[in-house]
């Protein structure tokens, strides 16, 4: 079930909560999966350029399942990896939101905050756009004090976002799921806390 408490700051009750956009930008609105996604969702899945950072793409049945858990996540915590609808056309393109980050490392318990858009989405400030909101949300609607944000230390576009969001790079870790030796285990670790998103807003 939605968090009630979430839901109340939104203004929505639990009867509405599976059509609702939790946030919305002027061009993103960000909302739970639902059926008709996961043909887009696994297009993006499956594009080696979208997936290059990641240790391999995914079946239209592991996309299937993974919207699934974020799903879950979302009815259980009131936050997660959430679609992300292009308001103007109505058009599903990626998600962007928070998790926790579910292995233990260094610096968890965290939350996360993360992305993924289709390919021809890339370059329009679309991420940025959401993930400033997802952070507003993280530090005012949630009160967390800080939100991570992760990547192979070679995905430099994506460290790019998370610097445009002011977050702070503070080193480096291996990552525990990918295996010992993996050109995509080393992984480089940012940063945002409540005062310097409050400050650089």
């Amino acid at each position: 079930m939605v968090n009630s408490v979430l839901l109340k700051c939104f203004g929505y009750t639990s009867n509405e909560s599976q059509n609702m956009f939790y946030l919305k930008t002027e061009r993103v609105g960000l909302r739970k999966f639902v059926d008709k996604d996961l043909p887009a969702f696994a297009a993006m899945n499956a594009n080696p350029e979208v997936m290059e950072f990641f240790p391999e793409t995914l079946t239209a049945e592991q996309c299937r399942d993974y919207i699934k858990r974020i799903n879950a996540k979302i009815d259980e915590q009131g936050f997660g990896f959430w679609a992300a609808e292009l308001l103007e056309s109505k058009q599903f393109i990626g998600f962007v939101g928070l998790t926790n980050v579910s292995y233990k490392t260094e610096f968890t318990p965290a939350v996360e905050i993360g992305w993924r858009l289709a390919r021809e989405f890339w370059g329009k400030g679309l991420v940025t756009e959401a993930a400033k909101d997802c952070l507003k949300f993280a530090f005012e609607k949630i009160e967390l004090d800080e939100v991570v944000s992760f990547t192979t230390v070679t995905n430099r576009r994506s460290y790019a976002v998370m610097e445009r969001l002011g977050m702070i790079c503070v080193g480096e870790f291996n990552h525990p799921k990918i295996e010992s030796g993996h050109p995509l285990e080393r992984h480089v670790l940012y940063k945002i806390n409540r005062q310097q998103f409050f400050e650089a807003e």
